[in-house]
Parts: C-alpha cells; structure tokens; sequence
C-alpha cells in the first residue's frame, strides 16, 4: 500500500445500521490505519424517497459509538466535500453528459417490472435480471437522437455494455474475480426516470472526485465491481484497489438487513450491548 491511501464508509441513511455495516466499515478502518492512510465519511441520500436526516444523524453517534474515526466527512469538513451525495449533482450531471456524448448510454423506458418479466436470465434476488436490450439503440439515428437529450430525467439511462467481455480484477481479500458481461450482469441503470442518478454512477464519481485508493465492502456488491469498471474506462478514470469483506449473516444463513431491527447498532446499545462484544463476536 502507498503513503498516500485514502479509504472510505459510506452509510445510507435508509434505516439504522446494523452489524453487517458496522463490521464492513471495521474493516475499512482498519486498512486505513495499516496504510496510515486517511479515512472519509460519505453519506449516500441520493433516494429522496428513502433517505431521511434522522438516520444520517444516527449514523454518526452509532458508528462513533462503535469506535469508527474520520479524516474527512459531513461534520468535519475536508477538501473533498461536499460529502452528501444529494449535494454533488454537479459532479453526476458532467459524468453522464460525458457518457451521453461518447455514446456509452442510451434511454430507456422499461420499467422495473417490465426488466423482470423479459429478463433472459435467471438472477439472485440481491442482483437485478440481465436487461435484454429493449431499448438498445439499432442504427446510428438512434444514437444521435439520444445525444441529443439536454438533461436525463424523464426516462432511465442505461449503460450499454459490451457483450462477451470478459472482465478480471483481483481483490485484495477475495483474490481474482472474473466475469463476462452479457452473461452475469447486462446494462445497466446510470440514471432514474425519477432524475436520481443510480448507485454505480455516483459512487464511480464520487471516488474519483475524493481521490479514494481502495474501496472496502461487502461480497454482496462484487458483480456491481465489474459494472463499475466499465464506467471508469468510459469515463477515463483510474479504478481504484477494491477489498470485498464477507458478509454478517443472522441466523438462517442470510445475509442482514435494515429491516433487521434487533441486530442495529441501535438496538444493540440501548440493550447495553458493548461495542467490544460486537466485534469480539463478528470479527
């Protein structure tokens, strides 16, 4: 690792955060500190639907509580901010004119429901289906109508892959990993019909623009490594070193959720649980 490695968390404020969360961004931590490197706070609100200030406030305390320090972040301040994401539409808004223009994205008016009923292959219910090119431009004019749009709201913006690609990287902690576009993901969603531009494209964004070495998460988001790729060729970024950590499971075998309550950090600390069992336990 360099001098100069900086990590990051990066909570949504959807809900509480529970273990799994807090476990993963442990583990960031600890990178980070290995490195004697620098740690940001990002907080992901992009969905105006889901996101509320209660839980970005909850999310500070809790992960305070826990034991998690920043360099950088929403009450800290830093060189890199802002550092809410609902604050750095700019910064997407350049990204997908970029993309609009070398013509790496095309509209798209499948809905969700739509993608599902047409999609060409199976999918585990965390990975959305193989989008089967609906919408795919077929000759040039469609291409150039498209880059013709002003702003990209209205309808969803979908990345075009290129099929048959095989993609590799190695992950610090899981090793190589491979996949074949077309195959185990398909285009993908940059922007929303909601004008909400989509989690690859703002957190490919974001970690360039706050200058990150190494992303740290969970297993759960390994095929979204892959999609994010491709981005940052598109976009003529540096990837930067991803380390995917396994995942907390509760007592079934899968994997936690927001809507898991009792495993909140919250719920955890008004049960006077300690920050050191927790880790005592997961770790």
């Amino acid at each position: 690792m360099t001098l100069n490695y900086r990590g990051r968390i990066a909570p949504s404020p959807t809900g509480y955060l529970h273990v799994g969360h807090a476990i993963t961004f442990w583990h960031a931590q600890r990178r980070v500190r290995e490195a004697n490197g620098e740690m940001v706070l990002r907080i992901e609100d992009l969905d105006p639907q889901r996101c509320r200030e209660e839980f970005t406030a909850a999310a500070l305390e809790d992960l305070k509580w826990f034991g998690l320090e920043w360099d950088e972040g929403l009450d800290v301040g830093g060189a890199f901010g802002p550092y809410v994401q609902s604050e750095r539409r700019p910064l997407y808004l350049d990204a997908w004119r970029k993309l609009r223009d070398a013509g790496f994205v095309y509209p798209c008016r499948c809905s969700r429901k739509d993608v599902q009923q047409a999609a060409i292959a199976p999918h585990d219910e965390d990975e959305e289906p193989i989008y089967p090119g609906t919408c795919r431009p077929r000759n040039p004019e469609q291409l150039i109508e498209a880059k013709r749009a002003d702003a990209p709201g209205g309808v969803h913006w979908r990345f075009r892959i290129p099929d048959g690609e095989q993609l590799r990287f190695i992950d610090q902690h899981c090793g190589e990993q491979v996949a074949v576009a077309g195959r185990d993901f398909g285009d993908f969603v940059v922007w929303r019909k909601d004008d909400v531009p989509a989690y690859q494209l703002a957190v490919v964004v974001d970690d360039v623009a706050m200058q990150i070495t190494e992303v740290v998460r969970g297993q759960d988001l390994l095929t979204s490594t892959f999609r994010q790729l491709l981005l940052y060729r598109a976009l003529g970024e540096t990837a930067p070193r991803f380390y995917h950590t396994s995942l907390v499971l509760d007592d079934s075998g899968k994997r936690l959720a927001k809507r898991d309550a009792a495993r909140s950090l919250r719920a955890l600390r008004e049960g006077s649980v300690s920050p050191e069992e927790i880790r005592s336990r997961y770790l």
